[in-house]
């Protein structure tokens, strides 16, 4: 995904196409990986519950008896829904910066040197704009259903998640 993030930035550089460009295809790849994360929640398994919700990293077994026990089995596939749903906001949130960004920040034609210093500049600013956002977001979402796991089993985050051996 990366190779072709970059080849299409060269392109739109070689070309000497409209920094318009540039913007729609920064915001188009967080956009479209937001948009497969809410379709995954219309299949089997949705994005939440295929990375982290799964026997190689929790014990799913454990945590399905205790829903069973307390009857929160539904509740608990409601709220990996929002998680889901939280998780698909934050590429989305991705977009919109990076296409604010880029407006922003490139100015210069496509294929001079003050394009390529803009977007050495665009991606600098990227991390603390963009980047570090999305990763407290993230750890937000991982929070979030830990205290779901653990207030609806009432387990302990040893009992829940597959630790190394000490």
């Amino acid at each position: 995904m990366l190779f072709r993030s970059v080849l299409l930035t060269g392109g739109i550089g070689l070309f000497k196409l409209d920094t318009q460009w540039l913007a729609v295809k920064e915001a188009a790849i967080p956009a479209l990986i937001g948009i497969a994360v809410l379709i995954s929640t219309q299949t089997r398994y949705p994005l939440i519950k295929t990375l982290l919700y799964n026997p190689k990293i929790m014990h799913v077994d454990r945590i399905r008896l205790k829903l069973d026990e307390r009857d929160n089995a539904e509740l608990f596939e409601a709220r990996l829904l929002k998680a889901t749903y939280l998780l698909g906001s934050t590429f989305f949130f991705s977009a919109v910066m990076n296409y604010v960004l880029a407006k922003w920040i490139v100015t210069s034609p496509t294929g001079s040197a003050e394009f390529n210093e803009q977007l050495g500049q665009m991606t600098l600013l990227s991390y603390p704009m963009i980047a570090i956002p999305s990763m407290l977001m993230m750890l937000a979402i991982f929070y979030y259903l830990w205290r779901t796991i653990h207030g609806l089993t009432g387990l302990a985050l040893e009992e829940i998640l597959h630790l190394p051996e000490k």
